[in-house]
């Protein structure tokens, strides 16, 4: 995570459909803060100890606040409860600064957004950064149901407003997203942009792939996935720490590593956020994450150490 941290106030809270609150952090003096680029996510400390990513959702042109609209998760470990709960107006905050591990392409020419119910958020800066520009885009909104999508009003007075198309699963089968009709064609420049549930992700990636897109005209930010720590033994050596270790089934690197004293600092503990991210020295990877892309995962070199694992019998670690 970034080492800057700032101390941010509650400006603004707004509830909305399908369980979901939105906030405007400001500074207490209204100065500027640190600048952003659309994709981006910031570091939420919503406890000590519990750290949970947020993608930054304002237009990023916008300099004295920070948007983030947060889902109360059923499955939350703790992270959207609290922050539910503490994120009231006139509360304060600590907030990392901006990092993007999801942004635009420079070389696109046409971009396609499309966001699978919270994964609208990092959509609607990177619509708001594109309708700047002048660039051509279109913005595809997948929800379940119009009563608990959110947005919706903000949708409709944008500035981007006419190049928005809203999918709802419940009503006719002719408005619902069907990536194979309504993702245009490949062509050069053209980049396709996902966010969302980790299952609507997969299938509208895996139909772009069936369309034709390559490998480098998709880009995805998942906001969590599943952990798979089974497998068999393997052995670790910390080599700057000079410890050597087992990894038993069932027990994450970064736990085993914890047990004999090497702290690795962690947050999403699924593979998502890239917080966990180690050098590999030497070792085949057991890639289980959802945030290096094929062509890093296949160079050996870095892992993510909350969830995966090893293919060979031993992984030296740069830790």
């Amino acid at each position: 995570m970034s080492d800057t941290v700032l101390n941010l106030k509650v400006a603004r809270r707004v509830e909305h459909p399908g369980d979901i609150v939105a906030v405007d952090l400001v500074a207490e003096d209204g100065a500027a803060l640190p600048a952003f680029t659309a994709g981006a996510h910031v570091d939420l400390h919503v406890a000590p100890g519990l750290v949970r990513q947020y993608s930054l959702l304002g237009d990023p042109a916008v300099p004295d606040r920070y948007r983030l609209a947060i889902l109360l998760d059923p499955a939350s470990r703790g992270g959207s409860r609290a922050a539910h709960r503490l994120l009231t107006p006139g509360a304060y905050v600590k907030v990392g600064a901006p990092r993007n591990h999801f942004p635009l392409a420079e070389a696109a020419t046409r971009s396609v957004l499309v966001g699978g119910g919270i994964g609208i958020t990092p959509m609607l800066a990177m619509a708001h950064a594109l309708a700047r520009r002048g660039d051509a885009f279109e913005l595809r909104y997948c929800t379940r149901s119009a009563a608990r999508t959110a947005f919706l009003d903000e949708l409709a007075k944008a500035p981007f407003a006419n190049q928005v198309r809203v999918h709802h699963d419940d009503a006719e089968p002719a408005q619902r997203f069907s990536p194979a009709q309504d993702l245009p064609s490949p062509a050069a420049g053209l980049h396709l942009y996902v966010c969302g549930p980790a299952g609507f992700m997969d299938w509208v990636i895996e139909q772009a792939r069936a369309l034709g897109y390559p490998e480098g005209a998709i880009h995805r930010e998942y906001f969590s996935a599943e952990v798979d720590t089974s497998g068999g033994a393997f052995e670790v050596v910390a080599a700057r720490s000079g410890k050597t270790l087992r990894v038993g089934e069932g027990v994450s690197i970064v736990a085993a590593l914890a047990a004999q004293g090497v702290d690795i600092e962690v947050s999403c503990e699924e593979g998502v956020c890239g917080t966990c991210l180690v050098n590999v020295l030497e070792g085949e990877v057991d890639h289980r994450d959802v945030y290096l892309t094929d062509a890093e995962k296949a160079a050996h070199d870095q892992m993510l150490v909350c969830c995966s694992r090893a293919k060979s019998a031993r992984l030296v670690l740069d830790v």
